[in-house]
């Protein structure tokens, strides 16, 4: 017998799955296709007891979205893993398929812990979305991002809507927007990242972070994560040779001037996850890198964030844990903040040194920047922001059945809700918009509505049969205040899901109305008063017969009370 095929045998059982993906095939210099990925995936699956490949759903290229799940010791549970007290992460790769680095930075990471090469703790267990826009990863082509460094084909960032699916985690209109949000709620991350790629200023960075903004999360989680979170991932990053920065979000020609951090609204991956009270992050590699640095800091970033979890995931539990009972009981919800210019921090920045040179196309000046100039200094960073909206959260709001979109959206998000078993009459809290600004333009298949006024009052409100009772003491209160409050950045009324309420439906015959308006100014005192105050004061309105007519069947019982009356109520 060979003395050497004890250790040939064991060799091979090692390495049976040990699958050279594309990426490393093609001398670092390609990114793997959707259908290679899923091949990959399917075949570590087969072959060891730490991945398993579920099918979650569908997508708008009516291919089914996968989710992989790695677990140190064999069990894929969801549930069982936070009963166990594991930290979860979950990580997206492929929103923008032209930023394809966390795709090929993935399937390494998974075919080194199958084989291996690296070790999964057994307190962390991984699910990652092998590709999210599938339609957009179909659609290869050595055209796109013309400004990026590789690799030599890759996918176009819109799906197959041609919807950025980035800006979709609310408005739901993907059905990858509703696949993921099944996923999410399945899985209950402590720790959310989705991987992409910036483009913007030149600078020695090959990977830069977005943090979610903290301000918004509250219970703790807000000051760990900018402090102890941050520090922890910039500090074993720096540990594997990448020295980490903010996304670069300058607000000067060049960035030495100091940048905001990215104010991420629930549009957005991480601003959706922080409804939940997950900790999100994107990782934002620099596009002018070479593509295997690029796939190699990404690698890096995902072993720091598995790394951080193994000593500080039930640090990160409680502290989620707490901040889930915080919002059962708050009594006020932030729903629009802006920046505190006067909080400034301090972060060192590697960038190059910039200039202008005439431009040999137009002859005018250009930037450039000088790579043989390196240099590190600090710059100001504003990273706090503060409250411009506050409202009271109510016990309970209403939903007339007929707005049944917007209850699908609830639904899809696991919001409790329950439907009235009879007609029933209530006292209940409603707004009016006095004024809101639609885009002139489409924006993600929306003219969305924006600089909203509202007034709120009260009245008794006639409730049937069927209408949903939605009380805010569950683990959706963030994600039903922001959705359902239309001040909110991205409530559902800022994404048009109530514009029916913005068109008069009824009207009237100047020449059979003008008797009935003389009618009712003599039976209302008040409006009349109103009326006569109105045509002395305003000579415009003085001279318009039509306006004059169209105020007093505003103003009249006549008029119909759905016109601009937000149809969701508060119970308080």
């Amino acid at each position: 017998m060979n003395k050497y095929l004890p250790f040939i045998l064991f060799f091979i059982g090692q390495n049976a799955f040990a699958q050279i993906t594309p990426y490393e095939k093609g001398n670092k210099l390609v990114t793997t296709t959707y259908t290679e990925a899923i091949a990959f995936y399917q075949k570590i699956d087969q072959q060891s007891t730490q991945v398993k490949m579920l099918t979650m759903g569908t997508t708008d290229a009516n291919e089914p979205l996968h989710l992989v799940l790695v677990s140190s010791n064999g069990k894929f549970d969801a549930t069982q893993w936070h009963k166990e007290h594991k930290t979860v992460l979950l990580i997206n790769n492929g929103i923008h398929p032209g930023e394809p680095d966390g795709i090929d930075a993935c399937m390494l990471l998974v075919r080194d812990i199958a084989t291996k090469k690296i070790v999964l703790p057994s307190n962390v267990c991984l699910a990652i979305i092998p590709v999210y826009n599938i339609g957009g990863s179909l659609n290869r082509s050595k055209n796109y991002r013309v400004d990026q460094n590789g690799p030599e084909e890759f996918g176009f960032r819109g799906n197959s809507q041609n919807l950025d699916l980035n800006r979709d985690f609310i408005k739901c209109d993907s059905r990858e927007a509703r696949s993921f949000a099944e996923i999410f709620h399945l899985l209950d991350p402590d720790i959310f990242v989705d991987n992409h790629v910036s483009n913007g200023a030149d600078y020695q960075h090959v990977m830069t972070l977005i943090a979610t903004q903290h301000n918004k999360l509250g219970g703790g989680m807000d000051t760990y994560l900018n402090t102890i979170f941050k520090n922890g991932i910039y500090n074993n990053m720096a540990q594997y040779g990448y020295n980490l920065v903010p996304y670069v979000n300058f607000f000067g020609e060049t960035p030495e001037q100091g940048w905001t951090e990215f104010y991420d609204s629930p549009r957005y991956s991480t601003g959706y996850t922080t409804l939940w009270h997950t900790f999100g992050f994107v990782p934002e590699t620099h596009m002018l890198k070479p593509y295997y640095q690029r796939v190699d800091a990404t690698y890096k970033l995902m072993q720091s964030f598995i790394n951080f979890s193994t000593t500080n995931g039930l640090q990160l539990q409680q502290i989620r844990a707490v901040a889930k009972a915080e919002d059962l009981t708050k009594k006020t919800f932030t729903i629009d903040w802006v920046l505190d210019k006067t909080v400034v921090d301090s972060i060192t920045f590697m960038g190059y040194e910039s200039g202008k040179k005439p431009s040999l196309l137009t002859g005018q000046d250009r930037l450039y920047y000088n790579r043989t100039k390196p240099f590190t200094k600090k710059i100001p960073f504003y990273n706090n922001y503060v409250t411009n909206i506050e409202v009271a959260k109510p016990l309970a709001y209403i939903i007339p059945q007929g707005w049944w979109k917007v209850i699908e959206l609830l639904k899809i998000n696991q919001v409790k809700m329950y439907q009235f078993k009879k007609d029933d009459l209530l006292n209940v809290g409603y707004y009016n918009i006095l004024e809101y600004k639609a885009n002139a333009t489409p924006y993600e298949n929306h003219h969305s509505n924006g600089t909203i006024k509202v007034t709120k009052s009260t009245k008794m409100v006639q409730f049937r049969k069927g209408d949903y009772y939605i009380p805010l003491n569950q683990n959706a209160n963030r994600f039903l205040i922001e959705t359902l409050e239309p001040q909110a950045k991205d409530s559902y009324f800022a994404w048009n899901f109530f514009d029916g309420i913005l068109g008069q439906k009824e009207g009237y015959s100047d020449y059979v109305f003008e008797e009935t308006a003389l009618q009712i100014l003599k039976e209302n005192e008040g409006l009349k008063n109103a009326f006569e105050a109105k045509k002395q004061t305003d000579q415009k309105f003085a001279k318009d017969g039509a306006a004059q007519l169209d105020y007093i069947y505003k103003n009249s019982k006549y008029f119909e009370p759905a016109y601009m009356q937000y149809p969701v109520y508060s119970v308080y």
